[in-house]
This record gives structure tokens, sequence and C-alpha cells, in this order.
């Protein structure tokens, strides 16, 4: 990140008392279920996967926190833990306001899950394909059952292809949604497929969001950038021995870090081709 004659970019991490540069696995996971459709099977674990998966996270010794928790370290105003991790959610699948959700409770593991209001409210809209997914009306169930709750844009699309009117509508009506499902401010987002710009994070900060979650498949850090947190996305092929390398703050590079050329050319491209075809679905 770089600072400017306005001051410094919305992200930069401040450090503070507790855990000078900590490791922090993020979990990223989508679907958990058994037959899941094709397009999403990739990033599906079944349920005994996400059973064992969850084991090695009580095993591990590592505090588990919400993104909250993390928020409130990079912006100064609490220490975390000495060994924290963090469960997330994409989308709004079926199982989980049921099966994951109860999972997760079993052994009292804190998440954060991030909704396509698109997907999920009634006469709604989205990119992703047909799916099993929850529906609006859980989403302050999901929030009883210890789960915080983010947003994950309207229709999961490209945000970084898209117009400054369309990215302000994806981010703030999503935002609105789930607000007044809960009663209450929804602080915190994830870009689909991690796709994001310094545009985008300007904006996700201006739209009122306090973190953003990208992708990366890296581990993040107590010095990570708020606008642009690190996640490790789970796929099926992924073992329980990955999950405990993860844990050991292994496997992954470490954010943060500066994007590469080959993902600034890939995002030049995306933009291109969004210009000619009209916003794509990320994923």
């Amino acid at each position: 990140m770089t600072t400017s004659s306005q001051g410094p970019v919305p992200g930069r991490a401040r450090p503070t008392e507790g855990t000078g540069g900590a490791v922090v696995p993020v979990f990223l996971y989508h679907a958990v279920m058994e037959e899941p459709p094709d397009w999403i099977a990739e990033f599906t674990v079944t349920p005994g996967q996400f059973a064992a998966h969850l084991d090695a996270v009580v095993d591990s010794g590592r505090t588990p926190v919400t993104i909250g928790a993390l928020a409130d370290h990079l912006a100064g105003r609490a220490p975390l833990p000495s060994r924290p991790v963090l469960l997330t959610f994409d989308d709004g699948f079926a199982d989980l306001p049921g099966p994951t959700a109860e999972a997760l409770a079993e052994r009292a593991l804190p998440a954060t899950a991030y909704l396509t209001t698109g997907a999920i409210a009634p006469g709604g809209r989205s990119l992703l394909p047909p799916a099993p997914m929850m529906t609006l009306d859980r989403v302050a169930e999901l929030e009883r059952s210890g789960m915080e709750i983010g947003s994950h844009t309207v229709t999961h699309a490209q945000l970084d292809t898209l117009t400054a009117e369309r990215l302000r509508t994806e981010l703030c009506d999503s935002k609105a949604v789930l607000e007044d499902a809960l009663g209450h401010s929804v602080p915190h987002l994830a870009y689909p497929h991690g796709y994001n710009s310094p545009r985008v994070r300007a904006m996700a900060a201006r739209a009122g969001y306090e973190t953003a979650t990208a992708v990366r498949h890296a581990l993040s850090s107590d010095r990570d950038e708020r606008y642009r947190i690190a996640r490790l996305i789970v796929r099926r092929g992924h073992t329980v021995a990955d999950v405990r390398n993860w844990l050991a703050g292994g496997g992954a590079r470490v954010a943060p870090y500066r994007d590469g050329p080959k993902t600034i050319a890939w995002r030049w491209y995306r933009r291109a081709r969004a210009a000619v075809n009209g916003p794509e679905f990320a994923g």
C-alpha cells in the first residue's frame, strides 16, 4: 500500500501490542455437502471432511476469532490472542444455517459468513449458477448460532471490472439488505472470488465497510491490510494434513504483499472483456 497527499490508503495495518508478526490462518469455505452442483464441487468439502478440519482446528490450540476481532486489531483498537485462527464461509449455501452451523456450535467455534444477497433474498437475482441456497429469513438465525454476518455483494460479479455506479450498488445494496434483516450494522465485506483493486478497496471504505477479505490463497498476519485480508481457499482435494500445516503457519505465503504482474495483467484482461460482454460471474 502507498500513501498520497490525501493521507494513508485505507487498509494499512497499524502495529499494536500483543502479537508482533503473528501468522493468522483465515480459512475460506463454500459449501459443505455430499453431492454439490458441478460448478462449485471443486470448492466443496463433505460433512466428514469438514468435521475432520474442525477437529484439527480445535486440536491446534489456536484461538478461534471472527473477522470483527481481526478488524479491531488491524484498526488498533484491541490486540489479538497470541495464536488466532478464523473460519469464513462465502455465498450462503443451504447447508450453512443447518448442519454447518451445528458442527461449528458443537465445538464452540465462531465464524464469519459472507452472504450474496441476490442469491438468498426473495425475488433477488445473482450471477451464481443454480445451487441450493439458504434464504434471507434465516440470517438472524445464523447470527444467533454464533456466526458473524458479512456482505458478499448482490450478484457476485467481478468487482474490479465494474463501473463506479455498478460497483457502488453491489457494495451498498447488499449491505443495506443485510442490515435491514439483522437490525444492526454489517461492517465486513468479502470480494467475490477475491477480485479487487485499489479503486474497489477505496470504494469499500467509502461504503462504510471496516474490512474486506480477498482470497490470495495465503496466510494472513497481524499486519495484513484491512481491505485485502488474505484467506486460504479450501478445495475438495485438500487434506487434513494441509489444514494442520496451515494451522502451524506453513504451506503458504504470508500477507501482506504486493500484487504480481500476472495478477495485474489478468485484471486488465477481465476489464476489457467486461467492457464488451458486461458484468461477469466471479468464479
